[in-house]
């Protein structure tokens, strides 16, 4: 299956870039490109790609406002690229829905991965401000947020998937930890996502953050 990208970045350079390294990746298709973040949903519209590579600080219509138009009218998945590795704006991306985040100088191996993952269905954050990103949480979560009226509907199974979920832990990692097949790992973080009314894998990581659910 061949993964369809939409690239939204104001800095043209950047933007080739990435259209050159995607677009010749194996099993990944570059379909357009958009300057702005109202381009990038017109483009959405348009194109239907799998995968919007959104940079969240453009002009005119940002790269979050269009994060969470393309969610809410079901477009794609979205991947947030910054220069910043933490900051407002990620964490409203990932609130908007953005299946993740990676920085702009990831390596191109990483970024064509992280566009094929998210694709799947998979959640990605850079590593290397996955740390900084739960411990933003914990510093800023003066006290434990309210909890969804959901998170008593999840079994003790689905419990521990979302704890596996506030860690970071890919699908396959989740399988290896409770012993598990990834296609039962799916089933379960769909299931999840669906009680909790949330977006993406992401949003559920930082629900389960913010409640002290994610196991180390």
């Amino acid at each position: 299956m061949t993964v369809k990208v939409l690239v939204a970045d104001d800095h043209g350079a950047i933007r080739a870039g990435l259209m050159l390294i995607l677009g010749n990746a194996e099993g990944v298709e570059v379909v357009g490109e958009a300057a702005d973040g109202a381009a990038a949903v017109r483009q959405a519209r348009a194109l239907k790609p799998d995968v919007v590579l959104m940079d969240v600080r453009m002009p005119g219509t940002d790269g979050i406002t269009a994060t969470r138009e393309v969610i809410a009218e079901g477009l794609a998945q979205v991947l947030v690229l910054t220069t910043f590795d933490l900051d407002e704006y990620v964490h409203a991306a990932l609130r908007a829905g953005a299946a993740g985040f990676l920085l702009k100088s990831v390596e191109a191996p990483r970024l064509i991965e992280a566009v094929k993952l998210v694709a799947a269905g998979e959640g990605v954050l850079a590593p290397q401000v996955t740390r900084k990103l739960i411990t933003a949480f914990a510093r800023t979560a003066g006290k434990p947020a309210a909890a969804p009226a959901g998170l008593g509907d999840l079994t003790d199974r689905e419990r521990e998937v979302l704890g596996c979920l506030g860690a970071g832990l890919s699908n396959a990692q989740i399988a290896t930890r409770l012993h598990i097949g990834e296609t039962t790992v799916k089933t379960h973080v769909s299931r999840v996502l669906t009680k909790l009314d949330l977006r993406s894998r992401v949003q559920a990581a930082i629900l389960a953050q913010e409640n002290g659910l994610a196991t180390e």
